[in-house]
């Protein structure tokens, strides 16, 4: 079966929709194509999400083929879709279809049930030549015509996501559409070409959602791994774009690099898929690659999660035109070209699948098969997982294993085991034998050693050390001791007991909701104070012990009217229990009226963005402030900061960034504002350019001192890359030991915290007392990979550090604390440094 297409590869624009797609067959005639709706062929502008969602409506309106679903909403609002195409009878049967195609994949004899393929477009926003593609091939399978349509469509379901990331498709599409003139222009160095901070690669804040299939950190994943497990498909695409001067990529990618629990056979598989890309580029005269670049290691990418599941994930990689006409190495590149050659691997891959359906088919039932055989050979039979104070981390850990179908049980009665107590109303259990095995396993991973050392993306994700949560391995012998439950902690926090005219009220510091039950509190008006120590408070239900950082609420601080009634509903709303003080005087540490209980204010926070500063890292933060927190932090561009009163602001962020030529005029400004007493918070590079300033008392191995560590005498021009992957710390996790008495660590309950690196930086605190919050251990790498060489490097080095600079505070770290969203266990630095600053000062 050959699809025969026309290729406008050197045009700026089509004619026609039809110029993109087969034309020995006819098609529909009240079937709408996109053009019937956009008012233009595809290709001709950069097509918004609302025009896609206008468009796939009409479609499924039309033909009996396909049913279109909302499947969630992004950050802004816009709708998620799902289609499915497959013939009208198989639509009539589509829950028994997927029922006996979920039963398949754990039964012994395969089933008739049909193919089922998962096309996903342009889960990068700037890279919009998917998502374009994927409304010409929604039109081609709900209009074509003729056998071979009807051969595909009766032994296929297919699943077509046309828009992976509809807030940055959004973004892009206005950008490159402002920038049009009638006559195109092609010069690279066109404002068109040239995105704006920050790009729409992103999502709504500012990540990118092809890292999130496993995290679930956003609302556009979640959607769609619901989707994924209720349908388990056979083959799911990943359709991308790359440099303008490249040309066209499919898997398989470097055989070396591909992660160690998928099997082979999905890569043999893989390559016998793109036998029939290859032939279909042949046939357009298209130059493609394959087999020389990316990777297949992490499991939190649309290429790569599949394969943990027994699915088959491609990623294709199409040069960026980024714009409507660009050129390139290889000459003009168009639009309407970089459409194509997706609309090509589309029809490709259809064609492969069929003719693979039967192999595909046996792939995904061995793959259950032997998954079951590895799980029962393995020395472990699971993870004990335990959090005894921080129940919402704790919760937010287990929603995301749950999300993605992994069975937990948890513990009947409490239970010792290796002279290690257990509470059952606090500690989870994973088993390894069942499914998700593969998964599991790379979720727990605390791997450091690889065959192939160079990373396309992180090293390591293992979810406990993000969420520091303590995770013991259980011996295959012992799992019999464990008294299992079906039934998991209901991890629900006891009721506040406001008593009406209490003396204060207060609350532990140790919950990751603290912060965000602070902030509203703040917002209300409500007057408190943290502790800069641990003291034991009468209440009403006896003395309670609270810990250093544990916020208490004076009536004698004049609150507003209505406060107590504040405070029940932002108690609920926090999952945080308060508790009602009877008296100033304390059994144990300071009274409440104690110079050591430090008045906080409502902070007003700047949070650096704009040219220059990583899109990522602000994004990240920007997320925890207003997501976890509920904290309004003003983004302010790098380039605009002269021309602010920077009094108005009590703290300052700055994360990682090109900060080399800061005018001297903003540096005098900065310096001035945080001796006035502001507080300064850095990260990376902005803590590079803090201790090249002295205002963070620290300082940084250069460039050439890393490179010096490494021995280059007897490398070949072939070891390049090598060399460089040894230089380079991707994403590996590095034990830090933690100061607990300082104020950035209170809330914290064990020194060994686990900080995700995903830089070289080596920074050493200044021989002074009382600065250093964390330093890396001697043997510090806990997970994933970093060369002897930089391990030595970091060895005992500094991570965290906060100083005084006259009456303000500067704080630096060379770490991501808020990596990805999902790094819990490092994000509490950046609340207390921002809330627990006026600890720092006294």
């Amino acid at each position: 079966m050959v699809w025969l297409l026309t290729a406008p590869l050197c045009l700026a624009q089509v004619s026609s929709d039809l110029d993109y797609l087969p034309n020995d067959i006819q098609y529909d005639a009240n079937v709408p194509t996109p053009e019937s709706v956009l008012g233009y062929p595809v290709g001709t502008w950069h097509v918004r999400h609302d025009q896609i969602v206008q468009y796939l409506y009409k479609l499924a309106e039309s033909s009996p083929r396909v049913s279109i679903e909302e499947i969630g909403r992004s950050h802004e609002h816009r709708p998620i879709l799902l289609l499915t195409f497959s013939s009208e009878q198989n639509h009539k049967n589509l829950p028994s279809l997927r029922q006996s195609h979920l039963e398949a994949l754990n039964g012994t004899k395969q089933t008739a049930s049909p193919l089922v393929l998962w096309m996903g477009y342009s889960v990068h926003g700037n890279e919009p030549s998917g998502a374009n593609a994927g409304l010409l091939v929604a039109y081609y399978l709900a209009a074509a015509q003729g056998p071979k349509i009807e051969k595909l469509l009766n032994e296929t379901v297919i699943l077509l996501e046309p828009a992976l990331n509809p807030d940055g498709l959004s973004r892009f599409a206005q950008w490159a559409n402002m920038h049009k003139g009638l006559n195109l222009v092609s010069d690279p160095n066109h404002r068109e070409h040239r995105e704006g901070w920050p790009s729409g690669r992103t999502n709504h804040y500012w990540f990118d959602l092809n890292r999130d299939w496993l995290l679930l950190t956003h609302p556009e994943s979640r959607a769609r791994i619901s989707k994924f497990h209720e349908w388990r498909p056979h083959v799911l695409t990943d359709f991308h774009e790359m440099g303008t001067n490249s040309t066209f990529f499919f898997q398989p990618g470097i055989p070396t690099r591909k992660n160690p629990w998928t099997p082979d056979e999905n890569v043999e598989l893989t390559h016998d898929l793109g036998k029939f890309h290859a032939s279909a580029l042949d046939a357009a005269g298209q130059l493609y690659y394959t087999q020389e670049d990316f990777d297949d290691f992490y499991y939190g990418k649309g290429s790569t999660y599949p394969d943990s599941m027994g699915s088959v994930g491609i990623l294709f990689e199409q040069a960026s035109s980024r714009g409507h006409l660009q050129d390139s190495v290889h000459g003009p590149l168009s639009f309407p070209a970089t459409i194509q050659n997706q609309v090509t691997t589309s029809m490709s891959t259809f064609e492969g699948a069929l003719a693979n359906a039967q192999q595909l088919k046996r792939f995904q039932q061995g793959f259950a098969a032997q998954t079951e055989k590895l799980a029962s050979k393995d020395k472990l039979s699971g993870y004990l997982l335990t959090e005894e104070k921080d129940k919402s981390r704790f919760k937010a850990l287990l929603a995301i294993l749950e999300q993605h179908h992994i069975r937990m049980h948890g513990l009947s009665k409490d239970m010792e085991l290796e002279g290690r107590s257990y509470a059952s109303d606090n500690t989870v259990f994973v088993p390894l034998e069942q499914p998700q095995y593969r998964l599991i396993k790379s979720i727990f991973s605390t791997r450091t050693s690889f065959n192939d050392n160079t990373f396309y993306d992180v090293s390591n994700w293992n979810l406990p050390l993000a969420f520091d949560i303590d995770f013991k391995e259980v011996e295959k012998g012992a799992w019999r001791k464990l008294p299992l439950s079906d039934s998991l902690p209901s991890l629900v926090t006891e009721a506040s007991d406001l008593a009406d005219g209490a003396y204060a009220y207060a609350f532990s510091w140790q919950d990751s909701n603290a912060p965000k039950l602070l902030q509203s509190l703040l917002a209300a008006g409500i007057k408190v104070k943290v502790a800069g120590g641990a003291f034991t408070a009468t209440t009403n239900h006896g003395d309670i012990a609270f810990e250093a950082g544990s916020v208490i609420i004076p009536r004698a601080l004049a609150q507003p009217e209505g406060w107590r009634s504040t405070i029940d509903k932002a108690s609920r709303a926090a999952g945080i229990k308060v508790w009602s003080v009877t008296s100033g005087l304390t059994a144990q540490g300071s009274d409440l009226g104690s110079r050591h209980m430090a008045m906080v204010t409502a902070p007003k926070v700047l949070l650096v963005g704009g040219e220059g500063t990583s899109q990522y890292e602000v994004g990240e933060v920007w997320h925890y402030l207003d997501q976890h927190v509920g904290l309004p932090a003003s983004i302010i561009e790098l380039d605009r900061l002269n021309n602010l009163t920077l009094a108005d602001y009590s703290h300052i962020l700055m994360v990682d960034g090109n900060y080399r030529n800061l005018d001297e005029k903003l540096v005098d400004k900065l310096a001035a504002w945080i001796k006035q007493g502001g507080v300064f918070i850095t990260q990376k590079n902005a803590a590079k350019l803090a201790a090249q300033q002295e205002w963070l008392q620290a300082s940084f191995a250069s460039d050439k001192e890393i490179q010096d560590a490494f021995d280059t005498k007897t490398l070949s021009f072939a070891d390049q890359e090598a060399l460089q992957g040894k230089q380079r710390i991707a994403g590996a996790v590095f034990a830090g030991q933690v100061d607990l008495s300082h104020p950035l660590a209170f809330g914290y309950s064990d020194a060994d915290v686990a900080f995700l690196r995903n830089t070289n930086m080596v920074m050493q605190a200044a021989d002074k007392p009382f600065i250093t919050v964390s330093k890396y251990k001697n043997k510090a790498l806990q997970a994933g990979y970093a060369s002897e060489e930089m391990q030595k490097l970091l060895s005992g080095s500094t991570n965290l550090v906060a100083n005084k600079m006259g009456k303000g505070i500067v704080i630096g770290t060379t770490d991501n604390l808020t990596f990805r969203g999902y790094w819990y266990g490092t994000s509490r630095f950046l609340s207390n440094a921002i809330y627990l600053s006026p600890l720092m000062s006294n």
